[in-house]
């Protein structure tokens, strides 16, 4: 009887439940890696979007709807990028806490410097051009900075009992980013001042930052198709100024790259714009070891 009663009470009693963990959720695989650089063990870390696909045109999925319902802080690209996608599965989530304005909707573009800001009226004439600027800004390692420190401190203001864990968690990956510009620098700098041309407008914070020159774009505007006579205009530009490297991003398709490079004897480089893009490069800082160490290759191989 007593065996019974001590079973039974032992059975009955409340273990104290673990603080659950914020989760997060980010519209893209390069957002989640800079918030898991600073959440650390703290904090639950999902992507929508993975690293080889196109963040312009992600096809909803019941899962994401799952991911989005369970969110304490959705992330987003900002500018557009995920206009075409994500506001409905916000909407459908019926996620109050995520709501564009609420405490839980974390938007980086608005800590980040952002190139391409158009100047006059936007027009479909002119593409698919994206009338707040260019949304690729995580590209540049000193917006990457800016991102995990939005990261730090909206985590600490939704978790203040782990503020100074976030904060110390952003002071070492500063000191780690510092410490890989000076290498990614000291990389590149032969190739500093090269001419390229790329498939989408993907680049330009990363061509600013590491000083390369995108001279003109395999598509006749942004998110237009290559036409022939673009094509053709574009390899006689390539003979002229002597630019060999073309840069093209995963998902697009090489068959025109690969016409224009053989008619100019350059090369393409299927650069990677996103942590994930193949399954090697798992974090922030791998991605750029990936593309600046393949750019270094392609430059030497092509004789610039």
């Amino acid at each position: 009887m007593k065996k019974w009663l001590l079973l039974t009470l032992a059975a009955l009693t409340v273990v104290p439940a673990a603080a659950s963990k914020l989760n997060v959720v980010a519209s893209t695989e390069d957002l989640a890696a800079l918030a898991r650089e600073v959440a650390g063990d703290r904090v639950n870390v999902d992507s929508i979007a993975k690293g080889y696909q196109d963040p312009h045109f992600v096809e909803p999925k019941p899962s994401f709807l799952l991911k989005l319902r369970k969110a304490d802080l959705l992330a987003v690209v900002g500018l557009q990028l995920e206009i075409g996608w994500l506001p409905p599965l916000q909407a459908q989530s019926r996620n109050g806490r995520i709501q564009v304005g609420a405490p839980g909707y974390l938007d980086l573009s608005r800590y980040c410097q952002i190139l391409e800001i158009p100047t006059v009226q936007v027009t479909r004439a002119m593409g698919d051009v994206h009338p707040l600027g260019n949304p690729h800004y995580w590209l540049d390692p000193a917006n990457g900075r800016r991102i995990a420190k939005a990261f730090a401190d909206k985590l600490g203001d939704l978790d203040e009992a782990n503020r100074s864990y976030y904060q110390q968690r952003y002071a070492d990956f500063d000191k780690r980013l510092t410490a890989a510009e000076k290498g990614w620098e000291a990389k590149f700098a032969p190739f500093r001042g090269r001419k390229v041309v790329t498939y989408h407008r993907s680049w330009p914070n990363f061509c600013e930052r590491f000083g390369l020159a995108v001279v003109d774009y395999v598509e006749p505007r942004p998110g237009i198709p290559p036409t022939p006579s673009h094509t053709l205009e574009l390899i006689n530009r390539m003979k002229q100024e002597g630019v060999k490297l073309i840069l093209v991003e995963p998902y697009f398709d090489l068959r025109t790259p690969n016409s224009i490079a053989r008619a100019t004897g350059g090369k393409v480089v299927v650069m990677l714009p996103s942590v994930g893009g193949v399954k090697e490069v798992t974090n922030y800082f791998q991605l750029f070891d990936y593309d600046i160490g393949l750019l270094a290759k392609s430059f030497q191989a092509v004789g610039q």
